[in-house]
């Protein structure tokens, strides 16, 4: 029994991997449930200094996730997916490290109980999907999913496993995109900079795919493939996984998303 974990600008802009994500989940055996008082995981908040709506996003979500029968709170999005699992950590350096602070300790407890949804399935064993994607895949290794939660191994297990997948590997691996939070925002000629390094890599591998685990990185990319005119598209491993179990084409369901 899994709560999902949802966000702000991924269920805006990426509800579709949401309920892909719940999909898989539900074929490996989970009951899902989505908390309603759930909020923003506050990581533009904290790093940009804005503490104070940090912690109070902090606090939404350890209550909103509060019920003991969940195993595990999963994230699809690598930026919540390091922040989530950060909570217990900002809660002592905001309380001034009280680890008996009733706030620490509801934090502390709910970032203990964070995963990947990756990370997850790979830990669980998944079911092996066995419906036929015939694509080369280049995988994009999100920062916030190699660097910050040491996430490497099992997305490409888990892409492997689906039947006429050719997963690509790409230079400049542990480079960053460009995306980086608010750094895109901040940084904007930087950024751009990494990001046309970063499609370049991408394309080097003549992919018919890019999959990202990332709704910023996902963003930035598909802003550099559009600037090169390039119309390969970008998806979430879980689109990939949830298309095999469902037996769905990968041409109609590219097809339905234009």
């Amino acid at each position: 029994r899994v709560g999902l974990f949802l966000g702000c600008v991924a269920d805006a802009m990426f509800r579709h991997v949401h309920w892909a994500t719940a999909r898989v989940l539900q074929e490996n055996g989970c009951d899902v449930v989505i908390p309603s008082a759930q909020a923003c995981c506050g990581a533009i908040h904290y790093h940009n200094g804005a503490s104070g709506p940090a912690v109070d996003l902090m606090e939404t979500n350890a209550g909103a996730f509060s019920d003991p029968s969940l195993d595990a709170i999963i994230v699809n999005v690598a930026g919540c997916g390091s922040m989530l699992k950060d909570y217990g950590h900002i809660a002592e350096e905001l309380h001034g490290h009280h680890s008996e602070d009733p706030a620490v300790k509801r934090s502390a407890d709910f970032s203990h109980r964070v995963r990947d949804v990756q990370e997850f399935l790979a830990a669980l064993g998944p079911v092996k999907p066995d419906g036929r994607i015939d694509a080369v895949v280049a995988y994009q290794d999100a920062c916030h999913l190699q660097h910050a939660q040491k996430i490497r191994q099992q997305p490409r297990d888990l892409l492997k496993l689906i039947p006429g997948v050719s997963l690509r590997n790409i230079n400049e691996p542990e480079l960053c995109c460009g995306a980086a939070g608010s750094y895109n925002l901040t940084q904007p000629e930087m950024a751009d900079r990494l990001g046309q390094r970063k499609v370049n890599a991408l394309l080097e591998v003549s992919p018919d795919l890019i999959v990202s685990a990332n709704a910023g990185c996902s963003l930035q990319i598909q802003t550099h493939l559009q600037r090169k005119n390039s119309s390969v598209p970008v998806l979430h491993p879980m689109e990939l996984l949830d298309l095999s179990y469902r037996r769905i084409s990968l041409k109609d369901y590219l097809a339905g998303r234009s």
